[in-house]
């Protein structure tokens, strides 16, 4: 799997993921203790509230970016917003306000929700081969479980020699070595994708996307990782410290057995995506998410929750999220070209993102309400509805190409321009935006 490491724009690219992740990670800690210093025991609402501004930003203005990436450099843009993300971070030490924060963090957010599908539309052209794109994914997965691991770590050494406003530099320094190694290497910039209105490029993205059978299936599995996400990600800080009396630490090992498995997974997928299609594996990996939320809930109704069952139950869990998650690009670079992928990805992204508003508000209020067994019980469920959905939208014989005409396809479509209307049968990859729809 390493060996694509060896591609030097690549390496740089994979470096530059590391870096802004390591910062990001950094950030996260010291805004906690921003959040603290600034409201005391309202901490709990002001992080609340930067991580709904997160949501927004992500949902908002990634298919608006990602509609206008195909018109700029893409180099360019993404040294670019690495430097305003770094610009963003300096600024955060001197605030004194919470509303000074949610103003930083919403141009922050809105940065990054333009720099990340851009730059993960950008690796599948410059890996071209979909051996060596499947082993990015999973590097790229494994980078993202380390940062989870590795960041509050640094941070705790960091914080025993200065302030955590001293972290805040540590994020700019993260985007501006991003900054460097992107600007560092040549990055593809496919051509520009034909004229269009600002409503038309807008939703291209989504539109391109909710046409493509496959990709309306990923949506429903995005449904599923969410509600299974947010069930660790939201509530394993009350299992572990309220109802097990657990320490710190013990939180620490928890999230670390979801990241576990989520990099094992990320470790055998390469192989495994080899041998088998990606519906089935995406498939299976959901199913272990849900089965594990059931299985983790029966077991507390019947015999009580340990510490050793849950560290198990988060690292199946893990597994199968990483399952879900990792094959995505995959589906993503299959069915776009390359002018249309930052509008694609940036459709992913939001789209995606939009689940995870509506599951994490879900999982708190579950858990606050009715308690663990509830919580895990509906965010089963719900996940269930989202595999369904992707069962019933993406076809079990889903094809690389579809066989149409242009018989039905309106004066001004991109294939008849500059051409007399013609009927002839023609074979095409699905990243046509009718693909799904009746020719």
């Amino acid at each position: 799997m390493f060996d694509i490491l060896s591609d030097r724009t690549y390496r740089h690219l994979f470096l530059a993921q590391i870096v802004a992740l390591l910062g990001t990670g950094l950030a996260t800690v010291a805004l906690g203790l921003l959040a603290y210093d600034l409201a005391g025991e309202g901490a709990a609402m002001v992080l609340g509230t930067v991580f709904t501004i997160k949501m927004v930003a992500y949902v908002g203005i990634a298919p608006i970016a990602g509609a206008f990436a195909d018109r700029v450099n893409r180099r360019v843009l993404l040294v670019a917003l690495d430097l305003v993300r770094g610009a963003v971070a300096l600024c955060l030490p001197f605030v004194t306000e919470a509303w000074q924060v949610y103003v930083l963090i919403f141009l922050l957010q809105s940065a990054s929700a333009a720099f990340t599908p851009t730059f993960q539309a950008t690796i599948p052209d410059v890996l071209t081969e979909e051996s060596r794109y499947t082993r990015a994914l999973s590097l790229s997965r494994l980078a993202y479980d380390l940062e989870n691991i590795i960041s509050p770590t640094l941070a705790a050494l960091l914080l025993a020699v200065m302030s955590y406003n001293s972290l805040f530099l540590g994020t700019a320094l993260g985007f501006a070595a991003s900054a460097v190694l992107v600007v560092s290497v040549l990055l593809p910039s496919p051509k520009a994708s034909e004229p269009r209105g600002v409503y038309d490029r807008t939703t291209r993205g989504v539109r391109i996307y909710l046409a493509t059978p496959r990709l309306r299936g990923l949506l429903g599995l995005s449904l599923a990782v969410s509600g299974a996400g947010a069930m660790v990600l939201v509530n394993s800080v009350v299992l572990v410290r309220r109802q097990l009396g657990l320490d710190e630490s013990a939180l620490a090992w928890t999230m670390f057995a979801f990241g576990a498995g989520s990099m094992a997974a990320a470790l055998l997928l390469p192989r495994v995506l080899d041998r088998v299609a990606d519906r089935p594996v995406m498939m299976a990996g959901a199913w272990i998410m849900v089965v594990a939320l059931l299985g983790i809930a029966v077991t507390i109704l019947t015999v009580g929750l340990s510490w050793p069952l849950l560290l198990v139950v988060w690292l199946i869990i893990g597994l199968g999220y990483s399952t879900v998650q990792t094959p995505s690009g995959r589906l993503l670079r299959r069915s776009a070209h390359a002018e249309d992928r930052p509008a694609v990805f940036a459709a992913q992204f939001a789209l995606s993102h939009a689940c995870w508003l509506i599951t994490y508000p879900l999982s708190g209020w579950l858990m606050t309400s009715f308690g663990a067994v509830s919580a895990l019980v509906v965010l089963a469920g719900l996940a269930t509805v989202g595999i369904v959905a992707a069962l019933w939208l993406w076809p079990a014989d889903d094809p690389d190409v579809v066989e149409h005409t242009h018989d039905n396809l309106p004066l001004d479509h991109p294939h008849l321009q500059g051409r007399k209307r013609h009927s002839h049968a023609l074979v095409i990859d699905d990243a046509h935006p009718h693909w799904g729809s009746q020719f």
